[in-house]
């Protein structure tokens, strides 16, 4: 058993790979630290009033990126701290992964490419970068190029076994865990 987390009043930024489960456990954790949840993509979505994939197919990858960055600098500055599940590359872009490490705790949700591969093969055409004639590849690369990046988060937590329960429980004990070493 872990000591409770006691949600001191930065956001809480859930990063990692597609299919890696950032807006599941996001929200389940969001209930248990009785925070609001924002999907970054659902907010550059609805900012942007189109969906990500008409976003990246009409303007590009750097066009998305731009406008992500501006939607999680504002989320960031919310009154209230959130729980907040940024898309696969958000984390990878320096100028916002710089903000998140001054303003929030960042969390890498972690999984093997079979267990993303799985999962995100439950919702084909939703994952823009992923519309390639070899898909596993496309991920392949993408876990090796963004690695590095993912790696500078506060905590790491393994999400690639277990239900989404217990990668919530995961992530509040890393939060209690980061949160004793503190004091």
């Amino acid at each position: 058993m872990y000591l409770p987390f006691r949600a001191p009043g930065r956001p809480i930024a859930l990063v990692g790979l597609m299919g890696v489960g950032k807006t599941t456990v996001g929200r389940r954790l969001a209930i248990r630290l009785k925070r609001a949840f924002v999907d970054a993509d659902d907010a550059v979505a609805e900012a942007a009033g189109r969906p990500v994939p008409d976003i990246f197919s009409d303007f590009g990858e750097a066009a998305f990126r731009d406008g992500e960055r501006k939607v999680i600098a504002r989320l960031v500055e919310e009154p209230e701290p959130l729980v907040l599940a940024l898309g696969g590359g958000a984390f990878v872009d320096p100028d916002t992964r710089a903000l998140l490490k001054a303003k929030a705790v960042t969390i890498w949700l972690k999984a093997d490419l079979d267990t993303l591969m799985e999962r995100v093969g439950r919702k084909p055409g939703e994952r823009p970068l992923l519309n390639a004639p070899d898909p596993r590849a496309v991920m392949e690369r993408l876990m090796a190029s963004r690695e590095s990046a993912y790696a500078e988060a506060d905590i790491a937590v393994s999400s690639e076994t277990g239900s989404h329960d217990a990668t919530v429980e995961k992530v509040l004990a890393a939060l209690a865990e980061r949160e004793a070493q503190a004091r």
